[in-house]
């Protein structure tokens, strides 16, 4: 027998949410900013009932979670509520409630991150820790901090790309200079006046590439113990105090795979909170590329997200063919690609190839994830035998035809 659940849409902090008989709150299983009420059936049917009355059966496919049982909380994520122990304070209460109740709305769609990782990167920030997001090249690491910074707009954000920094010193202390009329002075760098800040949120981008001498600069500073900058190593030098409520984020790409990073020192790392950024999965993959380019054929989204998983897969067994993974942002920039009229073997070509060796001949990397990519392409008959119906000379090097491909 189906049974129905039946949820009200409101909009509570920016995020729409369910809302059942007895008022318990629900994520919204799929975009209802246009929506008044939900109706959710346990044969895996969705039917929703918009603003001016229309009702419309949504298919399972653009719901990620579906009534399937006589308990609806099984299938629907409840919204937390703050458990807030007898004796708290009022300043820790509002604390509870924001982290428990309102920072998963803030959360936006494109961060492909888990609530529970969210909250905790939230969590720390507001208690002013330091945090080290890791994880692959291009799966988000930057955004979510960016995102952070969002969360919190009164809350000043700086960001420093210390991978790309030549002069340590100068971009984290500042510098010495001559004036012909007013002598010698110092100019402090834009770090030290970030770490005045009260409670800002300072990015230390690309922190696994930094010089060692802008690491070595970094460890009184975040250290709980000291929290201070000296600007010159010389007895009795000047230091910075880093103001109250400041939280250090920094990203890192750690593994054997980034030949370019350095080994971060066990000191410093010590001194950071790590926050795992994770792969994305299939099904994952598609639901971001679909949401950044909503016009993409799901023909084109789901050989995108199996291109790249497949990538990932391999990476993971003993004896892998390939030596990086196709990261998000290059999925992103292929999906891009195809939505301004590039086929997705073109598109490939030019994002995914270039990150692979061609030595070794049919043994190479480059033949590997071309065979990949192939199982997704579809050739027409005329691209491969001519009008004259004599079969067309198969050539090494094909990317003459390439304009005459269809991609599917």
């Amino acid at each position: 027998m189906t049974k129905t659940f039946y949820f009200q849409v409101e909009k509570e902090n920016g995020q729409y949410v369910l809302i059942d008989k007895k008022g318990q709150k629900y994520k919204c299983p799929t975009d209802s900013s246009h929506l008044k009420s939900v109706a959710v059936n346990t044969d895996r049917s969705l039917r929703v009932v918009t603003e001016n009355g229309t009702i419309t059966k949504v298919g399972t496919a653009t719901v990620e979670r579906i009534a399937n049982s006589d308990n609806v909380a099984d299938e629907f994520t409840p919204l937390a509520s703050a458990s807030i122990p007898e004796g708290t304070t009022e300043e820790h209460a509002t604390f509870l409630k924001f982290l428990h109740e309102e920072a998963i709305n803030k959360k936006p769609a494109k961060l492909m991150m888990t609530d529970l990782k969210w909250k905790f990167l939230l969590r720390n920030v507001i208690r002013g820790k330091n945090i080290m997001m890791t994880g692959a090249a291009g799966c988000g690491k930057t955004f979510a901090t960016q995102q952070v910074g969002k969360v919190f707009p009164d809350r000043q954000f700086f960001y420093f790309n210390l991978g790309a920094t030549q002069d340590p010193r100068s971009t984290l202390i500042g510098n010495t200079h001559f004036n012909k009329d007013s002598g010698t002075y110092f100019a402090e760098s834009e770090f030290i006046k970030a770490i005045q800040q009260p409670n800002a949120i300072i990015q230390l981008d690309e922190l696994s590439r930094a010089h060692p001498e802008a690491m070595n600069i970094l460890m009184t500073p975040l250290d709980y113990g000291q929290r201070y900058l000296r600007i010159d190593e010389a007895d009795g030098s000047p230091t910075i105090k880093v103001a109250e409520g400041v939280s250090f984020i920094a990203t890192a790409n750690i593994g054997s795979e980034y030949t370019a990073t350095r080994v971060l020192d066990r000191a410093l790392l010590d001194r950071f909170t790590i926050v795992e950024m994770d792969l994305l999965n299939k099904d994952q993959e598609k639901f971001l590329l679909k949401l950044v380019e909503p016009t993409l054929d799901a023909q084109a989204v789901k050989a995108i997200a199996e291109i790249a998983v497949t990538t990932r897969e391999e990476m993971k067994s003993d004896a892998p063919k390939l030596s990086t993974i196709i990261s998000t942002r290059a999925t992103l920039e292929m999906a891009s690609l195809m939505v301004d009229g590039f086929n997705l073997q073109e598109a490939a070509e030019v994002v995914i190839y270039p990150m692979y060796d061609s030595a070794g001949g049919i043994d190479s990397e480059r033949t590997f994830i071309n065979q990949v990519v192939q199982k997704y392409v579809v050739i027409e008959k005329e691209d491969i035998y001519n009008t004259d119906g004599d079969e067309a000379e198969a050539t090494e090097d094909n990317s003459s035809n390439l304009t005459n491909k269809k991609p599917f």
